[in-house]
């Protein structure tokens, strides 16, 4: 938040330093009036002899915080799951700290009434701090993140008393409280802390008017989002134009602010490629539509949501009735699929399959059988204009075939690629005048497009995400006196 007025600005600090001092009282408090372990420790029993230092002195052991990581252990898949296996196998010693619970289900990981528990997936321990599920974007969702970063430095000092601290934490948001805590941690244990930006709160809240931006909650949001990026010794973005975002602020050094852009990294999503293609051979599943050989398949896999706009691939297929080779196969649940199925039904749209829930284990084997994914969003319920950096696109891209998205975006990685389209406006004839030109193009130019676009998922393949997230860990511990000093 920026004020003219000298007042304003003094305001502003006002607020900003109040936040400060109340976090670092926070921290203090939570750190010093926890008990040794207890119940715990027997958790810990064996993980001092599995996660050791490197006698080189090279930065070793990488704790990532992520409140949302859960779903990752599970389907053994995800972007702190794969860094850590690729952290692993590059001798690093990476510990994951995410919530019991599953996000937005009503189920979570069992801690046995205990303040957290660690389970091993291969030899990478996955903490589960112990918090309440929830459901929805209410009451019980604001409890379970004020639950997961009141608990998370407790847990912290329990892991770290057997483990030993760690030499880098990275904190992950969605939310910030997570990017919070690991800034705390990282302090108390004079460690260096990067904080990864995957998603710009609080614009996405203003975006979505849940509150504005100067509004006094919205300030609040906004000092607190700066004293991260300002307290950060390092900052990763998925998006190549987030850092925009700080120049539009002006928060950024050129513009006599105190965020140094150098500290700033880019690392998108992307996808293990070895392992997308394992799941294409070994997790195949029957669907006759998918398989037929005559069909063109136009492939929607992801939620089905308002932000996801896939009421607009109805209105598309109905333009394209007359076109029989031509079936929309839509792959994927959420609160507006009973309406769809409806509209399905009552408009008498035969070139439209709604398939419903499927295991995330099987979107490998269902893209590589499409002849073409769509990327279909809401060009007004998100800002497009830094990016894109959904888990969707990237698997889209591995897949080897065509990519329309019914948004432009900018830094676009579909352009720069070569291998897909972006309609001009996000209407249904946009959309269908794309299908129709990937659908009637010359083999070999719709060959080139799934050839690009291979080659776009190697350059997001996590073993050079991995590289690059290696060389932001050397930045911050090549005088980590320097860094712990400065806090």
């Amino acid at each position: 938040a920026q004020t003219d007025s000298s007042a304003g600005t003094g305001l502003f600090v006002m607020k900003r330093n109040f936040i400060s001092r109340l976090f670092r009282r926070f921290a203090a408090k939570s750190v010093v009036t926890e008990p040794k372990l207890s119940g715990d420790a027997k958790d810990l029993g064996d993980i001092t002899d599995r996660i050791c230092s490197d006698s080189s002195g090279r930065p070793h052991k990488i704790w990532i915080m992520n409140h949302y990581a859960t779903e990752m252990f599970i389907n053994h898949a995800g972007r702190h799951y794969w860094f850590a296996k690729k952290l692993e196998q590059r001798g690093y010693s990476p510990t994951v700290f995410t919530a019991s619970s599953f996000h937005n289900k009503p189920e979570g990981i069992d801690t046995e009434g205990k303040r957290f528990k660690i389970i091993y997936t291969d030899d990478t321990p996955f903490v589960f701090v112990r918090v309440t599920p929830s459901t929805g974007n209410g009451f019980a969702r604001i409890r379970n993140m004020l639950q997961f970063f009141f608990r998370l430095f407790p847990t912290a000092k329990s892991y770290a008393a057997t483990c030993g601290k760690p030499d880098v934490i990275i904190g992950s948001s969605v939310h910030p409280l997570t990017m919070v805590a690991a800034l705390l941690i990282a302090r108390r244990m004079k460690v260096p802390c990067i904080c990864e930006i995957r998603d710009l709160w609080p614009e996405a809240i203003f975006t979505f008017g849940k509150t504005k931006p100067n509004s006094l909650l919205g300030r609040i949001l906004t000092a607190g989002e700066h004293w991260i990026y300002r307290k950060a010794d390092a900052l990763i973005f998925t998006k190549e134009g987030d850092t925009d975002y700080i120049k539009e602020k002006r928060w950024d050094t050129d513009h006599g602010g105190d965020v140094d852009l150098a500290k700033c990294h880019y690392i998108n999503n992307g996808v293990d490629i070895p392992a997308y293609d394992l799941s294409i051979s070994t997790q195949t599943m029957r669907d006759s539509e998918l398989d037929d050989p005559d069909a063109f398949n136009v492939v929607y896999a992801g939620i089905i949501r308002p932000v996801n706009n896939v009421g607009n691939l109805l209105d598309t297929a109905a333009l394209l009735k007359g076109y029989p080779r031509i079936r929309f196969l839509i792959y994927g649940d959420g609160d507006q699929l009973p309406q769809l199925r409806q509209r399905v039904k009552d408009e008498h749209l035969t070139n439209v399959s709604l398939k419903g829930h499927v295991e995330r284990r099987f979107i490998p084997y269902i893209l590589s059988r499409s002849s073409v994914n769509i990327l279909n969003y809401s060009q007004n319920q998100f800002n497009w204009t830094r990016g894109n950096s959904s888990n969707k696109l990237f698997e889209y891209l591995a897949s080897g075939k065509p990519v329309i998205s019914t948004v432009r975006m900018g830094y676009s990685i579909i352009n720069r690629w070569k291998c897909g389209f972006e309609t001009e406006q996000c209407t249904a004839r946009s959309l269908a005048d794309a299908i129709l030109r990937i659908y009637s193009m010359p083999e070999e130019q719709y060959r080139q497009l799934g050839i690009n676009a291979r080659t776009a998922a190697m350059q997001f393949d996590f073993e050079r995400l991995t590289d690059r997230l290696v060389s932001v860990i050397d930045s911050v511990t090549d005088d980590t006196t320097a860094h712990t000093v400065s806090r």
